[in-house]
């Protein structure tokens, strides 16, 4: 028996005269250098020489795929039935159609189901035999292939916009390879799962079943690596076994995406722009950096950076995400619209495009607009706060404080140490005149802020010292209130508000003198202020009744008797001597209107 074996497997490998496996292996080696159309000729010719065996079929239709001839290998492949009863092909050929944005079709061919056959093309010569479903079950190729398939599936689900359902074909086609990245990345890098939820699927994975006993706490560490993106920086630590990992660019991306969620721009900006250096063009870090240089102000590295995107890149949203983000911190809107739309338009799924087209309708006070588009990057992107925060701004800008508040809070269930979302909550506990709890939020927001602002506040951070000034002043803490007043005009020298806070500040105080200083510095700076206006006619009346209108004199207007006769006798030297009197009046007049205008 097994000599007859030897002598049929002797037979298919050389048939008129040719050696088969040989010139299979010639066709790996073609696609290995990616000799795609060489690959493609031989693996022609294999198919006649050993008259359709599945193994040449199936290689046939992977160069037919790798050449861009998409429904050519489709049509091989379902052609030879081969969907129906090889796993490696139904993937290949509903792959095909996938490339072609075939949704539906490729889904039909995922979905196609025998009765209770099905085979696998596995890495040994052997490609004819029908096993039963139970067998598959056991083997760890079928495994993966399965896997594979999900995968696909989920992304065929997710262009249909079926989020949903792309993510439950995600999660088990980890499940099934936990080696999978691919899934993982999906899941993590589209935002499609909270926190609460990422951990969970972490803790479902069977790392140990399908894991070598060595690589499974490496597997978990460098999953768990990319989850908590959300936690601080000093907690991101290499454990000493996989210290070799120091310098490697994925885990050195994922520091600095914790710096850039706890708001730590500068150095999230020196971490990104040291991983560039090393790796020009580095997909994970540029969407990153880009947002950083925004967030800086960097028009300039902005502009040399998209410029070359584009130039390289054309085919990637990320190119056009640059420049639209160049053209949002120019303020210039026609524009940022329109090259964020060209990455929309490559890219319909990508998140950051459409948080931006938010950012670009909101600058013109667009808030309808502005809220289509971050609900639409708050579907794509469910595990980020940033959607959902902008999204309560802009129902707070449109006096819904009650909506606000509930897209604040769940920012806050999202990214509790953010100081933006700390100090939204401070702004609707102020609005609900809750003072207690807004002076709560928004100290807790400064000392977040502080914590990485290792020297100067940045400008940006204004509006939470003078609203952390205004809450204090509800409490009559108006020192207080006054210090961090005070700490916003560094930011910001030239805020009229700052100065009629301050002055309204010392109103209060009874301080009427520097009240009206600083109300005449904030009308000085904007003439139109209307509080600074009404503010400063009432400070200037409390002074009237407060000062006497002649220093060191009474209040009282003395009594003087009134001439009943002229006498127009004087002598020339009595006229001389009143007329020197009328000139020394003259100059008390003078001096007494000047102390009135001090």
């Amino acid at each position: 028996m097994n000599s007859m074996a030897g002598e049929r497997e002797r037979e298919t490998e050389i048939m008129h005269g040719i050696n088969l496996v040989r010139l299979r292996e010639r066709v790996r080696t073609y696609i290995d250098k990616h000799h795609y159309e060489s690959a493609l000729f031989w693996a022609d010719k294999l198919v006649s020489l050993s008259d359709g065996a599945v193994e040449d079929v199936y290689w046939y239709a992977q160069t037919l795929y790798l050449t861009h001839q998409y429904h050519r290998a489709s049509h091989l492949i379902r052609s030879k039935n081969l969907d129906k009863t090889q796993l490696s092909c139904r993937f290949l050929a509903a792959k095909c159609h996938y490339e072609c944005k075939e949704w539906q079709e490729a889904l039909n061919i995922l979905d196609l189901v025998e009765n209770n056959t099905v085979s696998q093309l596995a890495p040994s010569n052997s490609f004819s035999v029908t096993r039963s479903v139970n067998e598959l079950e056991k083997d760890p190729h079928t495994k993966e292939l399965e896997s594979s398939i999900n995968l696909l599936r989920g992304k065929v689900y997710e262009a249909m916009d079926n989020r949903n359902l792309a993510m439950e074909c995600f999660r088990e086609a980890l499940r099934q390879d936990v080696y999978c990245f691919e899934a993982f990345d999906f899941l993590v890098n589209h935002h499609m799962l909270s926190a609460q939820e990422e951990q969970e699927l972490i803790q479902s994975l069977h790392f140990t079943t399908q894991c070598p006993k060595e690589e499974v706490e490496f597997l978990k560490y460098l999953y768990n690596s990319r989850l908590k993106k959300y936690d601080k920086p000093k907690d991101f630590h290499i454990p000493s076994p996989f210290s070799c990992l120091s310098g490697n660019l994925d885990l050195v991306v994922n520091l600095a995406e914790r710096h850039y969620y706890n708001c730590d721009f500068r150095e999230c900006f020196n971490i990104t722009s040291r991983v560039l250096e090393k790796d020009p063009y580095n997909s994970l870090c540029l969407p990153l950096h880009i947002a950083v240089l925004v967030e800086l102000k960097r028009s300039n590295a902005l502009f040399y950076l998209a410029h070359k995107l584009v130039d390289m890149y054309p085919d990637k949203p990320v190119s056009w995400f640059a420049v639209g983000c160049y053209y949002l911190l120019i303020k210039k809107n026609d524009p940022t619209r329109r090259y964020l739309s060209k990455a929309t338009t490559l890219d319909r799924l990508y998140g950051p495009a459409w948080l931006a087209f938010g950012h670009s309708f909101a600058e013109e006070n667009e808030h309808d607009q502005a809220m289509a588009a971050y609900f639409t990057a708050s579907q794509l992107m469910k595990g980020c706060h940033l959607p959902v925060l902008y999204i309560g701004l802009e129902y707070g800008l449109t006096n819904n404080p009650k909506l606000a508040e509930r897209f604040f809070t769940q920012a806050l269930s999202i990214a509790p140490e953010d100081p933006f979302v700390l100090h939204e909550m401070g702004v609707i506990a102020f609005t609900n005149q809750e003072w207690v709890q807004a002076e709560h939020y928004f100290k807790d927001a400064l000392a977040k802020v502080q914590a990485f602002s290792k020297e100067v506040m940045v400008e940006k951070w204004e509006p939470l010292l003078n609203n952390l000034g205004h809450t204090c002043r509800k409490l009559k803490k108006y020192e207080e209130a006054l210090e961090y007043h005070q700490q916003s005009l560094v930011l910001e020298p030239q805020n009229p508000s700052t100065y009629s806070a301050i002055g309204f500040v010392h109103a209060l105080m009874g301080d009427n003198v520097k009240a009206v200083d600083y109300f005449h510095k904030a009308l000085s700076i904007r003439r139109d202020d209307a509080f600074s206006t009404t503010m400063l006619g009432n400070v200037i009346e409390a002074l009237m009744t407060e000062l006497s209108p002649c220093k060191d004199e009474p209040d009282t207007i003395p009594a003087f008797p009134i001439a009943t006769k002229i006498d127009t006798s004087s002598s020339a030297t009595e006229s001389q001597n009143g007329s020197s009197s009328l000139e020394d009046a003259s100059d008390i007049i003078k001096e007494v209107e000047m102390e009135g205008a001090d």
